[in-house]
């Protein structure tokens, strides 16, 4: 393999990790107030959920995990809050 198209390949392979992460993020999802106002959710969203259940400086990220006969599974947990409080 020539030097260029090993550098080519490093680059694209940069670029797609890049585009991974950033579409993974819990900051792109979505915020609501109360877990009842959740009415589906899609395998790997994640949809953070600002009830005041968790610890101070925390809110309650829910996240679709595996499919199921029944639907989509969700796992929840408490994540470090970023960025100001809405």
């Amino acid at each position: 393999m020539t030097e260029c198209r090993h550098r080519m390949m490093q680059r694209s392979m940069l670029l797609g990790a890049a585009l991974f992460v950033l579409t993974v993020t819990p900051a792109s999802a979505q915020m609501v107030s109360r877990e009842s106002e959740i009415t589906s959710i899609r395998l790997g969203q994640h949809i953070l959920v600002d009830d005041g259940s968790c610890p101070t400086g925390q809110i309650k990220e829910i996240t679709g995990t595996k499919l199921t006969p029944q639907g989509v599974a969700t796992v929840r947990k408490c994540i470090e809050r970023r960025g100001a409080r809405r």
